[in-house]
């Protein structure tokens, strides 16, 4: 399965390409559901890729498991839920030594977030490359009560923690790994337009 083609947006959506292979050097990889077969086919073009490589990998019910840890990856470990892999994941980049490369794949929501940590653990942008696959569901923020709500794939839609009808923008907060929702009936209240599914 091909990475997602998106529309051409403003500047701050982000742009994924190919996962694009730098050797044996080190690596950090992450991946969730159909992500996998992103790092999988990254291996089949160099199996180099791995020989350094530490992953970790959230199925989201998919069954790639077997095969990513097939791969021969320098370590392999399977969280249910991105929380779940956090303080490795965290503790990965604590331990990154220059040189060290960041692979990430799947949902903008995982991209999204894992790109957020690490530039605040101070890895260099060129060293992180993700390729999206999967659910195109935002990770949105509502700028009014600065909650998060997880998996949004219609616009509007309801904020979870303060209940205001959101617009879906395509502004994209990098250090929050986010989508910004904004108030869809402010200045007129009750009046929302009718509920349609996210595009790419």
């Amino acid at each position: 399965m091909p990475s997602t083609e998106f529309s051409p947006s403003i500047t701050t959506r982000p742009v994924y390409a190919d996962l694009v292979s730098r050797g044996p050097a080190p690596a950090i990889m992450l991946a969730d559901g159909v992500g996998a077969e992103a790092l999988i086919d990254l291996a089949t073009r160099d199996a180099s890729v791995m020989e350094q490589a530490h992953v970790m990998f959230i199925p989201l019910g998919t069954d790639h498991g077997a095969r990513l840890k097939a791969l021969g990856a320098a370590s392999y470990h399977e969280s249910p839920s991105f929380a779940a892999c956090l303080e490795r994941f965290q503790k990965a980049l604590a331990d990154a030594r220059m040189g060290t490369s960041l692979y990430l794949a799947g949902t903008e929501g995982l991209i999204g977030q894992a790109v957020a940590l690490a530039a605040a653990a101070g890895l260099p942008s060129g060293a992180i490359q993700a390729e999206h696959r999967g659910s195109i569901a935002r990770r949105m923020q509502c700028v009014h009560c600065k909650g998060i709500t997880e998996n949004v794939t219609t616009d509007p839609f309801v904020c979870s923690h303060c209940g205001l009808t959101l617009f879906v923008r395509d502004h994209f907060s990098r250090r929050l790994g986010a989508f910004q929702g904004v108030c869809v009936d402010a200045e007129t209240p009750g009046v929302v337009p009718p509920t349609q599914e996210i595009q790419p």
